[in-house]
């Protein structure tokens, strides 16, 4: 008993002792803004995942002044405050889909995530939950082609495109997991069933022609095109779904090396290993 007693004593020390918790609340301080700038992060690249599907379109706007002098100023406020709110519904809806899933979301969840009034403010901006699942889809995809056509810019070789696609891939699953949960965990048929196959996405069309060069080119093996598909996004996919799903413990940054070796070489034909 006279223990037990000691012990309670020395943890009210403790408490009371201004240095000890001086050090406790530093601590605390500092693990709670890295959380926060953790999730900042994470806000941002997601942000940027979504937005660059629309930047053509602004520049495209830019470029034609008659419409800019037409434009009501009234209008032009009205239309990017509608745009913005249209961001923090996608944003929204894109976080709870991956947490949660589609079928498992209802629309005042989302509507209450975006800071709206309600559901009916969601109603002016989208017809229902599957078309706000429609444009996340497709923004995400514009991205990715986006990202594809800027590598296949700056690199010649199939092995040097496969490679910068591959360190995109896992860069997203680190930096914004809610888009890579998205695309790779959720079973997009079910709830999208009109909407184009990935494969067939003009992002995933220039993937398989990366593939084809490098068949013709002599780095990959000479199989099918889409077996060659299938042998190399299967191990990159499939890893990248275990670090997504919690299988795998650590940031996808960690398994990103030994990921693209096993997976190179499984295509790769001999003496490009």
């Amino acid at each position: 008993m006279e223990q037990e007693i000691e012990e309670i004593q020395a943890k009210a020390a403790l408490q009371d002792d201004p240095e000890t918790q001086d050090k406790a609340d530093v601590q605390n301080k500092a693990e709670a803004e890295i959380a926060q700038d953790k999730a900042e992060t994470q806000a941002q690249a997601i942000v940027e995942v979504l937005e660059q599907a629309e930047s053509q379109a602004i520049v495209n706007l830019q470029e034609q002044p008659e419409i800019q002098e037409q434009a009501d100023p009234k209008e032009q406020i009205e239309t990017l405050e509608n745009s913005e709110t249209q961001d923090k519904i996608l944003l929204a809806a894109l976080k709870l889909f991956a947490e949660k899933g589609f079928f498992n979301t209802s629309l005042t969840e989302i509507a209450e995530a975006a800071g709206v009034k309600n559901t009916s403010a969601v109603y002016q901006h989208f017809k229902n939950k599957q078309a706000i699942a429609a444009q996340l889809y497709a923004n995400i995809l514009d991205s990715l082609n986006i990202s594809i056509d800027d590598i296949r810019r700056k690199n010649q070789k199939s092995s040097e495109q496969l490679r910068g696609i591959v360190d995109l891939l896992f860069k997203l699953t680190d930096d914004a997991p809610d888009v890579m949960r998205f695309l790779l965990v959720l079973k997009l048929d079910e709830f999208l069933p009109e909407e184009k196959p990935m494969l067939e996405s003009p992002a995933y069309v220039k993937i398989q022609k990366i593939i084809q060069s490098g068949i013709k080119a002599g780095e990959i093996r000479n199989i099918d095109s889409w077996l060659a598909h299938a042998y190399f996004f299967g191990i990159i996919n499939n890893t990248l779904r275990m670090v997504l799903t919690g299988t795998l413990d650590k940031n996808a940054d960690a398994y990103q090396s030994q990921v693209w070796l096993a997976a190179w070489n499984v295509i790769a034909k001999k003496g490009y290993s």
